[in-house]
């Protein structure tokens, strides 16, 4: 072929290149001819332009074509002048090539990107997809990304052609099936390993799984996942990237057969202690709406959605009165000045125990709740306040351990302290065992809030301090039980049923939930924001002494007793230090605004969830 100059149109292209003619180029290697056949070309989204719009490098005609080699056919050069609004969305797409893995240096060489705009989209005869999705023309063309994509990774490409994914996509034509790019994007192409991918697997999945992604994140692994933590156990993690097959399907990875097997690669007994036969009926997408697949999660989410109303409505009804009887004959003067003598209420073992017992339990909370309601806006932040999920799991283990080693020891300094005294007796007016007088106080205390009668003339211990003593007991079997549980799970799945984990987690995000409610409402209102307890802080429990006259007015049957024993003496003491007041008042006033804190926060996450 002679030298000729450029034309405007590609006739002198398609000369040679329009697939009729078995034409090879000389040089060094011989190479088959590039052909393009002007009527596919034609019917493509560049078919109006010229052939020397995009290869610009090219000097002359002549076979092989004197190219200037400084000049590489790049789509971005004319899309990125495009001003058109159309446009815009192609210039992003530019952009998240760009950062793409795609747009990376080829490892094989250097020279070229591991992929360029026409391997995917073929520039001479590429098409825009149908925008319909119900077009049969949109489903032709999800279907076949496989196999595009497959050009160069072919093993992905082999194992998703044999997943349940790959069969409704390919051979049930199912257009919702997904294909490689609902997953692994389409411009903004990463690896699997990279943190933004694994974090938004399961919101991926979510998009045709909604129900198990919801079940997903009720549990451990969704719930760190939410927070931002990448080594947990996300869909793919469980289910394969590319193999995934249903559950009953005996070459799936969570089939029974081969789910311990699933387990034990993350909990392999070198990061994470091994993966025991419990862990095979887990079932991370288990709920308590199902009665008939999950009966115990049903009756244990019953059981403590009751107790959780019952105690709450109870004790708000009880507050609610009490504040309205109180504000209603609240003293219009000055109240007098206390006499300056002081009764001992609180040595300073169990003043010590409760600041450390409170300081454990709101770290427990904010830790706890901050996972039970990863969904939250706040949550995250806070997570990323204590070091990241895994840490905040450390810190939470942490002040639990803490908070058992008080239970026991408060258990092991006052039963033998009891069992010596000869003067104690179990259901005695010292003791804190509930009894029939509690009941018949707490009747009396109704009827005083509604002007029925009298109010009750309380001993050393009323009933609503037995209530929050003895809360402490069961809180500490259900949330530290179900606790214990979850903290070792190998060992407890040697011996239960994964459904046991279920069933724990429940337990223990529920109670907690309760009892930060009712600590940071009800305790905070019996203890400091009664008509004449205010203003707050109460602080006896870090001075460990009370003014007589309000002993006298709290519990006046306890003072007529100290009275009737001639025992009044040996329990007065002299008033605390004014550092020492001054100092509960500020710490007070602290523990009571990091609880509220956290009541706010943990409403929040319940009623957004």
């Amino acid at each position: 072929m002679s030298s000729v100059g450029l034309a405007d149109d590609n006739g002198a292209c398609w000369r040679c290149h329009d697939g009729g003619q078995e034409i090879v180029a000389s040089g060094e290697k011989k190479q088959p001819l590039h052909a393009i056949p002007p009527e596919r070309y034609a019917q493509g989204v560049h078919g109006r332009m010229a052939c020397r719009e995009c290869h610009t490098g090219i000097v002359n005609l002549d076979p092989p074509h004197q190219t200037d080699t400084a000049t590489k056919i790049d789509c971005a050069i004319c899309h990125e002048k495009r001003t058109e609004e159309k446009e815009a969305r192609i210039r992003r797409n530019i952009d998240l090539y760009r950062k793409s893995f795609h747009a990376r240096p080829n490892p094989d060489d250097p020279n070229f990107p591991n992929a360029t705009c026409h391997e995917c989209h073929d520039t001479h005869f590429f098409n825009v997809p149908p925008g319909d999705r119900a077009t049969p023309g949109h489903a032709a063309w999800r279907a076949g990304i496989p196999e595009l994509c497959g050009k160069c990774h072919d093993d992905p490409l082999e194992r998703f052609s044999a997943s349940i994914h790959g069969v409704e996509l390919s051979r049930k034509n199912n257009p919702r099936a997904p294909t490689c790019t609902d997953c692994h994007g389409i411009h903004d192409i990463t690896g699997s390993h990279i943190p933004a991918f694994t974090l938004g697997a399961t919101e991926n999945c979510g998009k045709c799984h909604p129900r198990n992604l919801a079940s997903y994140r009720r549990f451990y692994h969704g719930q760190v996942n939410r927070l931002g933590a990448t080594a947990t156990a996300n869909c793919f993690h469980c289910h394969d990237s590319h193999a995934t097959r249903a559950v009953k399907d005996p070459g799936a990875t969570v089939h029974p057969g081969k789910r311990l097997k699933t387990c034990q690669k993350c909990h392999d007994g070198q990061n994470r202690p091994l993966a025991t036969p419990g862990f095979t009926s887990f079932t991370p997408h288990a709920h308590a709406d199902d009665f008939a697949r999950y009966p115990a999660m049903w009756i244990a989410s019953r059981l403590m959605h009751g107790l959780t109303w019952g105690v709450m409505l109870f004790f708000l009804l009880h507050s609610a009165l009490w504040f309205h009887r109180e504000w209603r004959e609240r003293p219009p003067a000055p109240r007098p000045a206390p006499s300056g003598r002081h009764v001992r209420r609180f040595p300073w073992f169990w003043r010590v125990a409760h600041l450390l017992f409170a300081l454990t339990v709101m770290t427990l909370i904010a830790t706890g709740m901050t996972l039970h309601h990863a969904h939250a806006p706040w949550a995250p932040l806070l997570a990323k306040l204590m070091g990241g999920p895994a840490n905040m799991g450390w810190i939470h283990r942490g002040a639990a351990l803490l908070m058992a080693s008080l239970f026991l020891l408060h258990l092991l300094v006052l039963l033998p302290r009891l069992i010596r005294d000869k003067h104690f007796t179990w259901f005695g007016p010292d003791s804190l065992l509930p009894n029939r007088r509690d009941f018949r106080e707490c009747g009396a205390m109704f009827r005083w809030f509604l002007g029925r009668g009298e109010k009750p003339r309380f001993e050393r211990w009323t009933y609503y301090e037995k209530f929050d003593y003895w809360a402490v007991f069961w809180g500490m079997a259900l949330i530290g039980g179900s606790g214990v549980l979850l903290a070792f799970p190998h060992v407890a799945g040697a011996y239960f049923d994964g459904w046991v984990f279920n069933v724990a987690l429940l337990l223990h995000g529920e109670e907690a939930f309760l009892a930060a409610v009712f600590l940071f409402t009800i305790h905070f209102f019996n203890n400091h924001f009664l008509p004449s307890r205010l203003p707050p802080p109460e602080t006896v429990i870090f001075t460990g002494s009370d003014a007589l006259e309000k002993l006298q007015k709290e519990h006046p049957a306890y003072h007529a007793r100290l009275l009737a024993n001639h025992a009044l003496e040996r329990h007065l003491v002299p008033p605390p230090a004014r550092m020492l007041v001054r100092g509960s008042q500020i710490l007070g006033l602290l523990l009571i605004g990091c609880g509220l804190i956290l009541l706010l926060l943990t409403l929040h996450g319940a009623l957004t969830a």
